[in-house]
């Protein structure tokens, strides 16, 4: 049998499904930043960059067992952090830490290189532009930055095709018990 990475079939994105009032921000920002020949998706942030996607019944259902007992998570968007070429918001959460840590131990023979390497939070706004651009934008962004709270609702699986994701599956938190901690 190939190994899951080795298939013919699209591999798997899995990010986090941000509250709709975070989601408008960050994503009005990406629309107004991103360069609009390469920006083929909405803010997101990303939690796995490459699943096998031979695995999507068996990923799915431990996403959704996953979700049916997790609460819904706090989040801090806490600064910004320059990309070299671009700008994205960072991402406090020690919840979102923890749940990626359990998903990347269940699923470590399957991960690839960037995957396997450690998790950043964040929001991209701008990719793909000179060093200039970017630096103009990180000071337009900073002068007067507020960190703000926000809300991790679900995950969201997405097949990745080579361009714009498609939709594969998506899992609120629906676990009892208020917000999970930051």
């Amino acid at each position: 049998m190939p190994h899951p990475l080795q298939t013919s079939q699209p591999a798997l994105i899995l990010c986090l499904q941000l509250d709709p009032a975070s989601f408008a921000r960050l994503d009005a920002l990406r629309q107004a930043h991103f360069p609009p020949e390469r920006n083929h998706l909405s803010a997101h942030l990303t939690l796995f960059h490459a699943l096998p996607g031979a695995m999507l019944e068996e990923i799915s259902a431990n996403l959704a067992t996953l979700a049916a007992g997790t609460p819904p998570m706090a989040l801090r968007f806490a600064g910004l952090r320059g990309l070299g070429g671009g700008v994205a918001f960072t991402v406090e959460s020690p919840a979102l830490v923890a749940l990626r840590g359990l998903l990347a131990s269940a699923w470590h023979a399957v991960l690839g290189a960037q995957d396997k390497q450690g998790f950043r939070p964040h929001v991209t706004v701008q990719n793909k532009v000179t060093t200039p651009q970017a630096q103009a934008l990180m000071a337009e962004l900073q002068d007067g930055f507020m960190p703000w709270e926000g809300q991790g609702e679900g995950l969201a699986l997405w097949h990745y095709r080579g361009g714009p994701w498609e939709p594969a599956a998506s899992f609120r938190f629906s676990g009892s018990g208020k917000s999970a901690d930051r």
